[in-house]
This record gives structure tokens, sequence and C-alpha cells, in this order.
């Protein structure tokens, strides 16, 4: 018998190749082709971050381009038919955008969060100590505290003066403009700081940024840097000491997003969690024509602290919002029924197998960077809690998308079990009884000033989020 080079494959190998799951880089699977449709894709996401780093930012961008893309605003539309788009501004913190399907009756929703960690001004935040102008900041979200030290920071965000009149303040993204940093303290000082546990290696207190050095020389005025600064904000923004009051002042990370690897195959940037979500189902959104069930795309506030608030997922926009489209729509389904109907995705981030801590992950039940986005079932914590677990029905719904579409996914939990957890929008809109999962890119250090995404996943989201807006 001749050769052929290439052994048959037993019948166990073959019944094991149909049995077994075999998880392998997504990379593998994407053609010549789809690689340059990656990196073209993610160039456009990377600008997108690098403009969009606090939430009203995030918010101004996309409504942007909603409106770039034909979308109007609901408050502006007395009628509508299927294939309309529309959107809803929501505080300038919120958008819930839709393409009104033929049948307006159901949604196809998914929802991405716009907030990020970040530290924040305190209400009265200027103050003077050993000849430096500083000013006092309160953490937003879930951070390691250590890790914004001696970080270059950038301040954006909106003060009210006396008069009612806005002022807009955008400080430190460009290379020409001054940055802000938080000095840690030397290692030759540091025996008791290094002696502290790590939560509080640098305590919350200890968050206090350098905003000047040079005082006023007048003898008559006590604090003199002090002085010096709030006559400089006067004279540039016409605010005075107590708009700090009612102000939005938000300090981010003054880099951009950059390529990481000698292939350049990821991202390192700020506020990727949740973002990544944000921009991937905004851009499949306006691929979509005219659906069989409206497409919703939900980019909300305030999940990094609990999604409470007035923008929050946990509030009534999204009820709201339904009354309002049911109305436009003069559907005859009721707002309660077209929530209860609706497939929903909560579009977030998960975690991803660090290698330098593996302890830390269940490597069998783990999402790996390059593997595809992440479908997570559920979240929370210990035994489930603070979390939506989907049912099964609707898993093999979300797969049969996967399947029909040649999507590369993955699945997996967010760590070990009793090591933590996390919880997402899902919760919230599954309060309302339609079906909903968890599903995005992993990411390295979140939560960091700096997260890691592999750029295979970020377009697997995309692809899953616009198969998921046409199912």
């Amino acid at each position: 018998m001749a050769d052929t080079g290439k052994a048959a494959k037993s019948k166990n190998k073959l019944l094991h190749d149909k049995l077994v799951l075999e998880p392998k880089s997504s990379w593998l699977r994407f053609s010549d082709k789809e690689k340059k449709d990656i990196f073209t894709f993610t160039d456009g996401y990377k600008k997108f971050l690098a403009e969009s780093k606090t939430e009203r930012l995030c918010i101004e961008n996309v409504i942007t381009i909603l409106k770039k893309n034909g979308f109007k605003d609901i408050n502006t539309i007395t009628k509508t038919k299927a294939g309309d788009k529309l959107y809803k501004n929501v505080k300038d913190k919120t958008v819930l955008a839709a393409v009104v399907g033929t049948d307006s009756g159901h949604w196809q929703l998914i929802g991405s969060h716009v907030d990020s960690p970040r530290l924040d001004f305190k209400p009265h935040p200027v103050y003077e100590d050993g000849g430096l102008g500083l000013m006092k900041t309160h953490y937003y979200g879930g951070v390691k505290k250590y890790q914004w030290v001696n970080t270059p920071l950038a301040l954006h965000g909106v003060v009210f003066t006396k008069t009612g009149k806005k002022v807009n303040i955008h400080i430190g993204e460009n290379d020409n403009e001054p940055k802000f940093i938080i000095p840690d303290l030397l290692p030759h000082l540091a025996k008791n700081q290094m002696e502290r546990k790590a939560p509080k290696i640098v305590e919350g207190e200890e968050l206090n940024i350098l905003v000047g050095n040079i005082p006023i020389d007048d003898k008559e005025i006590k604090e003199q840097v002090k002085f010096a600064i709030l006559k400089h904000l006067n004279t540039e923004y016409g605010i005075v000491e107590e708009d700090f009051t009612c102000a939005e002042l938000e300090l981010v990370p003054a880099s951009n997003p950059m390529d990481i690897g000698f292939d350049a195959s990821m991202i390192a940037a700020y506020g990727q969690d949740d973002k990544v979500c944000v921009y991937t189902s905004l851009m499949a959104l306006l691929k979509i024509k005219t659906p069989k069930h409206t497409a919703v795309g939900f980019f909300v506030d305030k999940e990094e602290i609990g999604s409470m608030g007035d923008t929050g997922a946990a509030s009534f926009i999204l009820k709201n919002f339904a009354h309002d489209y049911v109305e436009l729509v003069n559907s005859k389904v009721p707002c309660s029924r077209l929530l209860e109907m609706s497939n929903a995705i909560s579009a977030d981030v998960t975690s991803g197998m660090n290698p330098n801590y593996k302890d830390v992950h269940d490597p069998r039940n783990a999402s790996y960077l390059g593997y595809g986005v992440s479908i997570e079932k559920y979240g929370g914590g210990g035994g489930k809690y603070s979390t939506h677990d989907s049912g099964a029905e609707y898993m093999s719904y979300i797969r049969s998308i996967f399947i029909k579409n040649k999507i590369v996914w993955q699945t997996g939990e967010n760590g070990k079990i009793d090591l933590g957890g996390g919880g997402t929008i899902a919760m919230f809109l599954s309060r309302y009884g339609m079906n909903c999962v968890d599903a995005g890119p992993c990411v390295l250090a979140m939560h960091s000033p700096c997260e890691v995404t592999s750029k295979a996943d970020v377009y697997s989201a995309y692809l899953l989020y616009k198969a998921f807006f046409e199912a």
C-alpha cells in the first residue's frame, strides 16, 4: 500500500474531535483579509477611546456619531416607520438609540456602560501645604489606589458659576498642556509605608494632586500659592472657589491608547472597561438598516458604582424610554410586555487569564486574550450573589447566533469562586423579565490606569453584537 504521508484518523479520534471542546486562538481562524479588517477596525476604536475618557465625553462622541449616521433626537419625532433611527439623551450621561424594526413589539437590546474608575474632585478641593498648591480627590469605582500615584493625569469636566453659566474644562490631553500628578513617597523614606497592607499602601486621603507652586507676591495674602491658583482659574474660566461645589471635575490618565507587542496584536489604554463594548455595539448598531426586531443600544452611566443614580441602569430610564418608544411607534404591545419579551446582551468586559497570576483563575473556566468574545452565564461573587444567571434556553439561542455567523467565542467565569467577583448591568436589565447574558472581550489589568485587550476579541465582540441586532 502506498504511503500517503498522512495517517487516517481512528474512529475514536474522529469521535474525540466531535465530543471534546479544544479552544484555540481566534487569530488562527481569521483569514489574512479578516486580520486586516481587525487592525483597521481597532484603529477607529483607539481614536474613540482617546476622545472618550469620561462619561460626558463618551456620550458627546456617541451622539455626534449617531447624528452623522442619520439618528434623530426622539423629542423631534412625532411618528416612525420601520428603518427609522432615533436616540434619547439623558442628562448628557446616558443615551438610548434605536433602529425601528418591522416588528416593533420586540427589542434586541445591547447595554454597555460609559463610566470608568477615576478620581473626582472633592467639593472643597483647593488647599496649600509645604509651599505647594494641591487639590483633594475622591476615587470613583473599584481601584487599586497605589496605581494612581506617579501617573500623569488630565482634567475634564464642567463647572457652573453663580450666574448659572456652564464652563467646560479640559486640560492635559495635548502635549503642550500641563498635566497633574500625585507624588508617591520615595523608597528611602517608605519603610513604614511598605509595611502597610496593599489597600492602604496609598490611602484615599493621600490621593491629592499637585496643581501649582508659584506664590502670589503679596504679603497680605496668607496662602499665596492657593490664591495664585484660584486667581488663574478665575482669569481663565471665570470661576471662584465656591463654584467647585457645583462642579463635576474628573482626573483620568493623560496617556493615549497604544499598540502592545511586537505584532501590535493588543491595545493598552485607560477606560476599555467598558468603552470597548460601547464602541463595538455602537458600530454594530450603525450597520443595521431595517431589522425584523427593533435594535436598541443602551449606553449607560454609573455602572462602576453599582448602577445607582438618575443616569444608572438601576433607575427607570430604560422603562421611561420604552414608554416613549411605545407611544411613538403606536405599538399595540404595552410597555411591560415589550420589555418582558425582549432579548438583551449586557455588553461588558471580563477578566482575562493573567499568566503572572494564574492562581486567581480556574484555568478550565477562564477567558483567554485572543480566543474570541467571552460569554458569561453569570457573574457576581461567591454563591452567584448580585448577578443574573442566564437560562439554558437563552444560552442556546446565543450559541446559535455564533454558529450561524461563524463567530469565534469562549466562555468562563470571572476568577475563582471565592476570591471576589463583580457585577454588571445584566441584573438590572433582567429585572424586567427580558432574556439577558453578559458578553464582551476579556481584559488584563482591569480597572487600572492602563488596561489591555486583544484586537481579535474586540473585533469578535463587534461581530457578535451586529449578528445579535440582526437575529
